[in-house]
C-alpha cells in the first residue's frame, strides 16, 4: 500500500463524504420512478372503453386523395389515417408480398380514453391454395365515424 499522506476515512476540507454515491443513487431512483409511473399511466389509459363500429372498404370506395397516398406507400409496410367529411379512415398495409393469396384482417378496433386502437393481421395463402408468382401489396382500409383521438396501431 502506497502512502498518500491521507489517512483512510479522513475528510479533506472541501470534500463531501458520500456525495457522489448519493447523487448517483438519486439519479437511478428518479429514472426508475419516471419509468415505472410512465408505464402505469400508459396501461391505465389504454383500457378499452368500447368496441367501435367500422366498415372495411373495397379499394374502389376509398376516397381518391387517400387512395393516392396509399398507392405511394404500398411497397413498404405502412400505417395511415385520413379524415374527411366527418369520417375517419384508417389503413394498414404489409408491403410487397411475393405471391397472390395474402389478405389483411382487422382483429380489433376499439376506443380508449386517449386513443383509437386498431389491430390487424396478415394472412398468407392457405396450404394447397393456388397462387401466382406475382408481387402483391395487401392492405386494409376501414371507415368509421370521426373521433378526435390519436390512432394507435397494435
Amino acid at each position: 500500500m502506497k502512502w498518500t499522506g491521507k489517512r483512510r476515512g479522513t475528510i479533506v476540507p472541501g470534500q463531501r463524504r458520500g456525495h457522489r454515491r448519493f447523487a448517483a443513487g438519486g439519479i437511478v431512483l428518479c429514472a426508475a420512478l419516471c419509468i415505472l409511473t410512465g408505464c402505469a399511466a400508459r396501461r391505465q389509459n389504454q383500457q378499452k372503453l368500447r368496441d367501435l363500429e367500422f366498415t372495411v372498404l373495397d379499394k374502389d370506395t376509398v376516397p381518391e386523395e387517400f387512395k393516392l397516398l396509399i398507392e405511394e406507400k404500398k411497397n413498404a409496410p405502412f400505417k395511415l389515417t385520413y379524415a374527411d367529411q366527418g369520417q375517419l379512415y384508417i389503413a394498414e398495409g404489409y408491403g410487397e408480398q411475393p405471391t397472390t393469396g395474402y389478405s389483411v384482417k382487422v382483429t380489433e378496433l376499439y376506443e380508449t380514453e386517449d386513443t383509437v386502437c386498431i389491430n390487424t393481421n396478415l394472412s398468407g395463402p392457405e396450404k394447397g391454395e393456388e397462387t401466382k408468382e406475382t408481387a402483391t401489396f395487401p392492405y386494409v382500409v376501414v371507415q368509421l365515424e370521426y373521433i378526435e383521438k390519436d390512432v394507435l396501431f397494435d
